[in-house]
């Protein structure tokens, strides 16, 4: 019989972490969710094979708790979906530090709390394993008057580290990919208007949740699949339409 592989997923408490959560929990995994109040999350389907852990992810001691529960309660860690992302845009010269440290937390601090424990564990365990990080099409195409420079500048080093890590432990069997999403309607658009929305790709539209979880997914578990960005964008990252 084959093991029940365990995912942990950040940013799990609504949109894209949410539907990537529920959408594991029905393919047979262990699942470890986490953002700051996670267990009060509605959106979440329960199972006895989820469990839930509260924390902020750009304090290491949450990506320890983390990682602790995923191996006493499950026993493994067999892959790591790094979702938990926040997005400022401003023009770049009224960016302030705070705005830095806050972006810097969440979107860099957190991805290496946890996703060192995460190596650790599965190196240890000498089985490989998958990571996948959420990024954005507009790290290297932006679009003229969305101004998001400093925001960029960290979901540019996941994409930096992600293809550097994946070299690192390509010899140990772990896969390190990211997804590229352009416009998902999550709750971080709601305040957006939806018909300008839809002029952000030349494919006019925007993706729902469902495509950027079956896209994760996907790269879970491909196993030849190592330092790829797979857009789901509409074809916002080919260039001016």
């Amino acid at each position: 019989m084959t093991k029940q592989k365990t995912v942990i997923v950040t940013g799990a408490s609504q949109g894209i972490g949410a539907g990537l959560v529920n959408a594991f929990v029905e393919r047979g995994y262990n699942v470890v969710a986490t953002s700051r109040q996670v267990s009060a999350s509605d959106a979440l389907e329960a199972s006895d094979r989820l469990a839930l852990v509260d924390g902020d992810i750009g304090d290491p001691e949450t990506a320890s708790r983390v990682a602790k529960t995923a191996i006493d309660r499950f026993g493994s860690i067999d892959a790591l979906v790094n979702n938990a992302g926040i997005f400022l845009t401003k023009p770049f010269i009224d960016y302030t530090m705070t705005d830095f440290r806050k972006l810097s937390s969440t979107n860099l601090e957190g991805f290496i709390h946890l996703t060192q424990q995460v190596i650790r564990q599965m190196l240890s365990q000498k089985t490989g394993g998958s990571i996948v990080s959420i990024t954005t099409p507009l790290i290297d195409h932006p679009i003229a008057g969305f101004s998001a420079s400093v925001s960029m500048m960290t979901k540019g080093g996941i994409d930096a580290i992600s293809k550097n890590l994946a070299m690192e432990y390509a010899s140990e069997g772990i896969r390190v990919n990211t997804v590229a999403p352009g416009v998902v309607d999550t709750p971080l658009h709601k305040d957006n208007p939806k018909d300008f929305l839809a002029t952000l790709s030349p494919m006019t539209g925007i993706s729902n949740v469902d495509e950027i979880v079956d896209a994760v997914v996907f790269l879970t578990e491909a196993p030849r699949v190592t330092g790829e960005v797979l857009h789901v964008d509409g074809g916002a990252h080919l260039g001016k339409w």
